[in-house]
């Protein structure tokens, strides 16, 4: 808990299975902790660290991994790829200076809580909806202005995004990303995810795999991949927790999500709709 008190000369005890480092002004991780592959909590809040090696990903016990309060810009896509998959359940990042996190984040699957509050997260990940087992979410203080489309997907028990920039949704503001006739690229990619075909790097170029990674589904259950019509929608965050912190002063709990069509057909029977129950 304190610099003087970090060991220089000797090792950790290769047996440890939970770790503190704090208050320490560790600028790094230091290398001796990544050898202790019985760790099942890593600690290392409170330090100056900015970033941190792949090589924490070998450590294939590791359920709980406390960052809280150093200076971290970002979170790899090598650590989302790696053993922790399997076995990651927190994830403290509050108190951080991230601004987005990758999209390989919800292959995390693990998660049951996650704490981002204080960084300067812009969005959250596309496919969060693929943290079926996350229970608690803080994402307070961001810079949060809508929530991905996906976000009604999850199940929780205590969700906080209190003090975020959201937007005030209206369905009439959009944007239009369309062609016609559509690409042959994205009819051929509509159907690889509709169909659910497999593919990989072995198969077909990288950047149309992340293409795929990132497909989106319409309101109609169709999927669209680059070419879309996109608004936010209001939604009561009720609906995917059972404890909601008020989202601001005034005791709200409803927050934009991101809403995306395939179609301009999709969208018009959407705008249909939000007039016949009597929404402006």
């Amino acid at each position: 808990m304190s610099k003087k008190d970090y060991p220089l000369t000797s090792n950790f005890p290769y047996s440890l299975e939970q770790l503190q480092v704090s208050y320490c002004k560790l600028s790094r991780v230091d290398m001796r902790m990544l050898s202790l592959k019985a760790l099942r909590r890593l600690d290392l809040s409170n330090n100056h660290i900015k970033k941190l090696p792949a090589t924490i990903g070998d450590l294939s016990c590791l359920s709980e991994l406390i960052l809280h309060n150093n200076h971290l810009e970002a979170f790899s896509e090598a650590l989302c790829l790696s053993t922790l998959q399997q076995t990651l359940q927190v994830l403290d990042l509050s108190q951080n200076r991230l601004q987005s996190l990758p999209t390989q984040f919800c292959q995390l699957r693990e998660l049951m809580n996650l704490k981002l509050e204080d960084n300067k997260l812009v969005g959250l990940p596309f496919q969060i909806g693929r943290l079926s087992k996350l229970r608690f979410l803080s994402a307070a203080h961001n810079e949060l202005t809508v929530l991905p489309a996906d976000f009604f997907k999850l199940s929780l028990e205590n969700l906080d995004l209190f003090g975020n920039p959201f937007i005030q949704p209206n369905p009439l503001d959009h944007s239009m990303q369309l062609a016609f006739p559509l690409p042959l690229q994205e009819i051929a990619s509509r159907a690889v995810a509709s169909l659910r075909i497999p593919y990989g790097p072995h198969l077909i170029p990288a950047h149309l795999c992340g293409d795929l990674e990132a497909a989106k589904t319409c309101e109609c259950g169709r999927v669209c991949i680059n070419f879309f019509v996109k608004t936010a929608v209001s939604m009561n965050l009720h609906q995917v927790s059972h404890t909601v912190v008020l989202v601001d002063d005034m005791g709200g709990t409803d927050a934009p999500v991101q809403q995306h069509f395939c179609s301009l057909s999709c969208y018009s029977a959407f705008l249909d709709s939000c007039l016949q129950r009597g929404l402006r």
